[in-house]
């Protein structure tokens, strides 16, 4: 006879009690813990002959074969997933509501389905009346592709084990739901049973399912964190709904780099990918303005020039405000105090506005040194040279410190059409700059100040 046990589940990081409490212990969340029923059975394993159980094997006698990845017509996609959609994998992809998450999923689909691909679209949010007018304003045609409207987790794995797809998307996991847990969709128990159960029918059948996570206002997939580790990768779709761009971010990627980031403009016709993002992110800089610097940012294997904004003001309160659009905000008020004690700034009286245009966001250390120089020129009202770029981290003792990868940031630039680049003095190394380039190295955040605004 089935038992049913009352726990406490906290809907952040899948802690259980047997009572309810304000606060989580594991993960300090407040008023996340939601009571579920759990209902137990006695399940008796088969032990039948068909079950080998496994063995332990030296790694040197282990075979493997290379499997091919499906490609889509999409190249920023593709790279993005580390070369293709590997069969057999299991995908995430987040993003917050009406960003275009469905319309990506749907014009892959599209794709791999005139490739002669069966792809079954499963949406667990809309009918198949209202994807099917999606499909007529992507202008999407192809009797290869199949849509199903069903949450059911039982309906599901029934649909996939009778067709046999190729390629399957499921939209989204937070509806998705089996029929023996008594919670609510979207609730822990739910999110671990649903994609456990997708996981081990895309590893046994080789189909790569696509599932879409929903995203809290933090930004964060919604859901406990469980998720995030029981996928084989992890993309995130970002944008602001009144910009055209949207970039799609891989956070973690079993199969390729991660950090690598693919950059589309959102049309009526659909999601087009962008080639060269550093020219669209510097098409409407300005040149001659004060606070506006130029860096050359790595997204995973791609270097990607963008513009940094600053804009120093007197302040008329007792706390100055720091903010930050595009970068951490804890940042600024680092770098601040670098150049106040290192470089003689006083910026302690005064409101700082940093932005990185183009609704692109950074958080690498290279870029230190351009959000430095930007403070700097906006507070003494010196703008820097329109060619000039800047590369490097700053430590706290005003020093400037190495970067990876400084060939292709350096190449980049000067296919862009940049005449200098000032970088650490420790990339000064063996490697040839381009010609049309003059590379200057700095020891000190005074020497590169010395040289960007002095010289204007």
């Amino acid at each position: 006879m089935a038992k049913t046990k009352v726990k406490f589940v906290c809907q952040e990081c899948g802690y259980e009690s047997p009572k309810w409490m304000g606060k989580c212990p594991a993960c300090q969340a407040w008023n996340t813990l939601v009571e579920e029923k759990e209902v137990t059975k006695t399940r008796h394993v088969s032990t039948g002959g068909s079950q080998k159980a496994s063995k332990p094997e030296r790694i040197t006698g282990i075979t493997i074969q290379e499997e091919e990845r499906i490609i889509t017509k999409m190249p920023e996609f593709n790279r993005v997933l580390g070369g293709g959609i590997v069969p057999g994998s299991l995908v995430l992809i987040g993003g917050d509501p009406g960003i275009g998450k469905s319309t990506l999923l749907l014009q892959i689909s599209s794709q791999l389905a005139q490739k002669g691909l069966d792809i079954l679209y499963i949406s667990g949010e809309e009918s198949v009346r209202q994807t099917k007018l999606r499909a007529d304003r992507l202008e999407i045609k192809s009797d290869n592709l199949y849509v199903m409207a069903e949450t059911n987790l039982q309906q599901l794995a029934d649909a996939i084990h009778d067709m046999k797809p190729s390629f399957v998307v499921v939209d989204s996991i937070q509806t998705v739901y089996h029929s023996e847990i008594t919670s609510a969709p979207g609730s822990v128990s739910q999110v671990r049973e649903s994609t456990s159960e997708l996981m081990r029918m895309a590893k046994q059948n080789g189909i790569p399912i696509f599932i879409v996570g929903h995203v809290t206002k933090e930004g964060s997939i919604a859901g406990p964190r469980l998720l995030e580790h029981m996928v084989d990768t992890v993309l995130y779709f970002e944008g602001e709904r009144h910009h055209t761009f949207r970039i799609v971010r891989s956070v973690k990627n079993r199969f390729g780099s991660t950090h690598e980031m693919g950059i589309f403009e959102m049309k009526e016709e659909g999601l087009q990918e962008v080639f060269n993002p550093s020219e669209i992110f510097l098409e409407e800089r300005s040149s001659g303005v004060a606070g506006s610097t130029i860096v050359a940012s790595m997204e995973g294997t791609r270097p990607v020039l963008v513009e940094i904004q600053a804009l120093i003001s007197p302040t008329s309160f007792g706390n100055p405000r720091r903010m930050a659009t595009g970068l951490s905000q804890n940042r600024v008020p680092l770098l601040m105090a670098v150049l106040e004690k290192r470089a003689g700034l006083l910026l302690q009286n005064q409101d700082a506005y940093i932005k990185v245009a183009g609704g692109i966001k950074l958080d690498e250390p290279a870029i230190d040194l351009a959000i430095a120089v930007s403070i700097a020129s906006s507070f003494r009202d010196k703008p820097t040279k329109p060619d000039d770029i800047l590369i490097g981290e700053v430590g706290l003792t005003g020093e400037v410190r190495r970067v990876s990868r400084i060939e292709q940031r350096i190449q980049e630039a000067a296919k862009l059409g940049f005449k200098r680049a000032i970088i650490p003095n420790n990339n000064l190394s063996s490697w040839n700059p381009p010609d049309s380039l003059e590379v200057v190295g700095v020891d000190t955040v005074q020497d590169a100040l010395k040289i960007t605004l002095t010289e204007t």
